[in-house]
């Protein structure tokens, strides 16, 4: 059964347009994922289905409700985990759930055992007389993630989860994430542009430049890769690429690392590919499909941790929808 619901949503920016035209579902108890680079309009999804914004055209409804005609019931059904810190460092940890507890008109007779239960899932029950001035980066994640759970939401909303946290406070988040959704049949539905993170997902959605170019489970969207990737770099990567056209058949891409094309049985492939190819060979390597190939596949490039800034990436999605239609 879907518990969110999105028709050809669209969201612009006077000229700009974030959305564009996109549509999907997501099963009660899914975890899914929004894979894609800074700017491809992963958070601006999320805003118009936490009711944060409206969209520009196109519905979405969440646990069968409207996101623009019945917003308080939208809202009571989920828990937001934004991508900034929204904590008040000035309170202690217990202070910030209480807070949230009497936003959502939590009983006060009820308010005790819930933030017990939270805090402890989390692993910060020892820590909640504490203010949050005193927290680490992870700590403070964990603490917002319980209080996206305090009022028993339906969908989890998790907007770059782990973004900035060393890869072992990542490890450690995504652990409590999984528990989480065992525990509590929560539905969680996140954003990232971490290749690893996207692997907890049950079906990924790949967007892209505001368009959804891909979606599926994990181990499908490595399959439409086509096969095992070989890079090979050599004397002359130019005439090699030639070679490797004419004489094998294969369609090669030029990357930073050298030469990349696609095989099936890479490993009895390459002792021939060497013994064949008519250039010295500097180096060369095989590798599975990752979700960074298939993201490679659908758009010309890879995902890259650092991205250009917000600045550079809005300036380049405005020149490439400027750019004349052929």
């Amino acid at each position: 059964m879907a518990i969110i619901e999105v028709k050809n949503l669209t969201r612009k920016f006077g000229d700009l347009t974030a959305v564009d035209d996109i549509s999907f579902t997501v099963e009660e108890g899914e975890v899914f994922g929004f894979l894609g680079p800074n700017g491809a309009g992963k958070t601006t999804t999320i805003n118009v289905l936490c009711t944060l914004l409206k969209p520009t055209s196109g519905e979405a409804w969440l646990n069968g409700h409207h996101a623009v005609r019945d917003q308080a019931k939208v809202r009571r059904s989920i828990g937001l985990v934004f991508q900034e810190p929204s904590l008040d460092d000035q309170l202690t940890a217990e202070e910030n759930l209480n807070f949230h507890a009497i936003l959502y008109d939590i009983p006060a007779s009820a308010r005790a055992k819930r933030m017990e239960e939270v805090l402890k899932m989390v692993e910060l029950y020892d820590r909640r007389k504490d203010s949050i001035k005193t927290f680490s980066g992870g700590m403070k994640r964990r603490l917002e993630i319980a209080r996206g759970l305090m009022h028993y939401p339906r969908v989890l909303f998790l907007d770059e989860p782990t973004l900035g946290l060393d890869p072992q406070t990542r490890t450690l988040i995504w652990e409590y994430i999984l528990e989480l959704r065992e525990r509590e049949g929560i539905t969680i539905f996140l954003t990232t542009h971490y290749m690893d993170e996207a692997e907890h997902a049950d079906r990924i959605a790949i967007i892209d430049y505001g368009k959804i170019v891909a979606l599926d489970t994990p181990d499908n969207l490595r399959g439409l890769v086509g096969g095992d990737i070989i890079t090979v770099k050599t004397t002359d990567d130019q005439l090699a690429a030639q070679e490797i056209s004419q004489r094998f058949g294969f369609q090669v891409n030029e990357g930073e690392n050298g030469l990349h094309f696609e095989v099936q049985k890479g490993e009895e492939f390459i002792p021939r590919f060497v013994e064949q190819l008519p250039l010295e060979i500097h180096s060369i390597s095989l590798h599975r499909p990752t979700l960074d190939d298939v993201f490679l596949k659908f758009t010309g490039r890879r995902i890259r941790d650092e991205e250009l800034s917000a600045k550079d990436q809005w300036k380049a999605r405005m020149k490439r929808q400027r750019r004349p239609h052929p």
